[in-house]
């Protein structure tokens, strides 16, 4: 045995606490504009599809499946942490992930109110809201597994986390490709 089942039981806590924390966020965000004719605006459409996400990734079924690990009751704890550690990992990335995305969304709208300033879309603020919009794609588009692994590889280093056994970032999009909706 090496001696590590507690540094890999406070990882498992320390990341379910983070990935708890983001849900959190997650479901406290809007979904439904004040004026209904904006529902369907990208905006609104994305803070909507991110609450859907983080229900789903919440609604996952953990992995019970853990490897029969030869060696005895450590070992096989062992085995189970590593598990736990990549079923927690996994969420938090996603999580992370959802809500960047949401965060990009309302900053949409907060542009979008700006633009209109109580006004409805028309021919003077067409323009604007297509440069709001665009720039809405432009920041979903720079959203991507490897820059969210990497931002929390960071973040991990930076609080001082043991991260000696986390899983990679093909582990993680492995496990999560498994839970597509």
């Amino acid at each position: 045995m090496d001696g590590l089942n507690d540094y890999r039981t406070t990882r498992v806590a320390e990341v379910l606490s983070d990935f708890r924390t983001l849900q959190y966020y997650i479901a406290a965000a809007p979904t439904d504009p004040n004026n209904m004719e904006d529902y369907y605006t990208e905006g609104w459409a994305a803070l909507r599809q991110c609450s859907l996400d983080g229900q789903h990734i919440l609604n996952c079924a953990a992995d019970t499946s853990v490897p029969q690990a030869s060696g005895g009751t450590l070992e096989q704890e062992k085995a189970e942490l590593r598990q736990c550690l990549l079923d927690a990992f996994s969420r938090r990335h996603e999580c992370q992930k959802i809500y960047l995305r949401q965060a990009a969304a309302q900053r949409w709208v907060t542009n979008r109110d700006g633009i209109l300033q109580g006004a409805r879309p028309n021919s003077r603020n067409q323009s604007h809201l297509r440069a709001c919009d665009q720039q809405l794609r432009a920041e979903l588009a720079t959203i991507t597994d490897e820059a969210i692994y990497n931002e929390l590889l960071a973040s991990d280093a930076t609080m001082g986390r043991w991260t000696a056994e986390d899983p990679s970032q093909r582990g993680v999009q492995r496990w999560l490709r498994a839970r597509r909706p």
